[in-house]
């Protein structure tokens, strides 16, 4: 390790000491100063580490959780940026947190994927997991297959690391890359909306035998041929899915997780698929996934005195559309609120709240909605547009008044939906109130 890492890293652990006396941690600063001292840092942190990489436009963040949290179970020294700084800094942080040992060591990284780039190098990782892509800050990343280019290009940077993709996504199947490859994917048929889905490779019309949502599925092109490739990690069967905990068949066994939702589905068989590549046994990842706490702002549960609030971070359309169909299933009245930011963090362009599928909510009738966030006024406007009635909505110009409401609420049950922003002020505000710890 050089001098200048050794003065790095001795840097950041004083500056996150000094904010865990003064505001309590939680700040990437840490690994920001750090790595403006050393810009190679990362090179020297992570050499004695088995890097697992997770990037991807969704679920990121929870497949990073669970493929933690299985490791964990198995290996005595394995780290992660479990608070979802997925950025430069944050990764630096990860390390920087790290315990001293002369031991080979695994490192779960969550990486975003403008950010992948610029780490993939010197992290030199052993595993590349590819979540999905979907359209998500277009004024960012551009379209999805610029998005995808970010990660083939990251792929060549690491030759020796083993690629493990969504196989239902057929961009993911667009490029040859160099790497060895893994699919993971899902069997069952759970829709039957059509879709238009052009061939990545050739811009054809896609078929598809058993599609899951958007434009995930068992696919084929009708032009060019190419179809889904051979799954090596498939789940066979979904036994339940229901508003708490989906159960599912993986090679003839059963697995549970406390939390809802057919995308989260993926995200578990993806952490299951990191898993079996460090030879962990199908019980230790029964056991891990069924007992896996919910992440902030995944469904998050907020006990509000005699309510309880479902709190979940929302940043695209599949994304959205996803959590829509979830709260859709709740038949309890309930108290609807929406939090609008447009931050660079979140996207500065709000043009995919068109594609949100709001009516499916209109028609609930739900008779209490709240809005709020510094676009409040845009998302009012949203659902008024996709059929809410403008007299049931209350638009709120603070989080703090919001909050206030919140507690007010008419129905126990509440459901929140806020940007990746405004999920964060919103928790800092409950926090505030005493009403988060």
């Amino acid at each position: 390790m050089s001098i200048r890492t050794k003065v790095a890293q001795l840097a950041g652990r004083s500056v996150k000491t000094a904010l865990k006396l003064t505001t309590g941690g939680g700040s990437s600063l840490p690994g920001k100063v750090a790595h403006s001292i050393s810009p190679n840092i990362i090179n020297d942190l992570a050499k004695n580490y088995d890097v697992v990489i997770i990037t991807g436009t969704n679920g990121k963040t929870l497949t990073t959780t669970l493929t933690y949290n299985i490791l964990s179970k198995i290996f005595n020294n394995v780290i992660t940026n479990r608070a979802g700084s997925n950025m430069t800094q944050g990764i630096v942080g990860a390390f920087l947190d790290a315990k001293k040992t002369k031991e080979r060591s695994i490192a779960v990284i969550e990486v975003d994927e403008g950010s992948l780039n610029k780490v993939v190098k010197a992290l030199d990782p052993k595993l590349i997991v590819h979540t999905n892509l979907f359209d998500d800050q277009t004024d960012r990343y551009g379209d999805t297959k610029a998005a995808y280019q970010l990660l083939v290009e990251a792929a060549n940077k690491a030759p020796n690391a083993k690629i493990l993709a969504n196989g239902d996504l057929p961009l993911f199947n667009s490029i040859n890359l160099i790497n060895e490859v893994e699919y993971f994917g899902l069997l069952p048929n759970l829709t039957d909306e059509t879709v238009r889905i052009a061939c990545p490779k050739c811009g054809g019309k896609l078929d598809y035998h058993t599609r899951t949502y958007s434009e995930l599925g068992d696919y084929e092109c009708s032009s060019c041929g190419v179809k889904r490739p051979e799954l090596k990690y498939s789940v066979s069967e979904i036994t339940k899915s229901d508003l708490s905990s989906s159960t599912f068949t993986i090679d003839d066994e059963s697995f549970t997780i406390p939390i809802a939702g057919i995308y989260n589905i993926y995200n578990a068989l993806a952490a299951y698929a990191v898993a079996k590549n460090f030879g962990v046994e199908s019980e230790v990842i029964r056991n891990s996934l069924q007992t896996t706490e919910r992440v902030f702002g995944r469904q998050e549960i907020i006990p509000l005195n005699d309510k309880t609030a479902i709190l979940n971070v929302v940043k695209n359309p599949v994304g959205l559309n996803q959590v829509i169909d979830l709260i859709k299933k709740n038949k309890d009245p309930m108290t609807f609120v929406a939090i609008l930011n447009n931050r660079p963090a979140d996207g500065v362009d709000l043009s995919w709240l068109i594609d949100g599928d709001f009516e499916k909510l209109a028609k609930m009738e739900i008779e209490e909605v709240l809005t709020g966030g510094i676009r409040a006024d845009r998302m009012t406007e949203t659902l008024v547009e996709a059929g809410f009635e403008r007299h049931t909505i209350d638009e709120f110009e603070t989080l703090e008044a919001l909050v206030n409401r919140i507690t007010q609420a008419k129905h126990k049950n509440i459901q929140i939906i806020a940007t990746y922003t405004a999920m964060l002020e919103l928790r800092k505000v409950l926090k505030e109130k005493g009403l988060l710890k």
